[in-house]
């Protein structure tokens, strides 16, 4: 399943290319990106896992920027 989501306060393209880093590292993850420009998010995983997936994208997303929300 692949599913885009709006980013709201991420702060530099470097925090972005972290996050990216980290959620394709999450086991399930097909792909993901990142865009500190326009502010958006994609995620491709697994279907049957995806709401799980998605937590821990959250978990991962605030360790690297405290601030930045995800709008599920």
């Amino acid at each position: 399943m692949k599913k885009k989501f709006k980013l709201q306060d991420l702060d530099c393209a470097n925090c972005a290319a972290k996050m990216e880093d980290l959620i394709k590292k999450i086991d399930g993850v097909n792909d993901a990106s990142v865009s500190f420009m326009t502010q958006k998010m994609m995620v491709d995983a697994d279907d049957a896992r995806f709401d799980d997936i998605m937590k821990e994208v959250v978990k991962v997303c605030a360790k690297v920027e405290p601030d930045c929300k995800i709008l599920l």
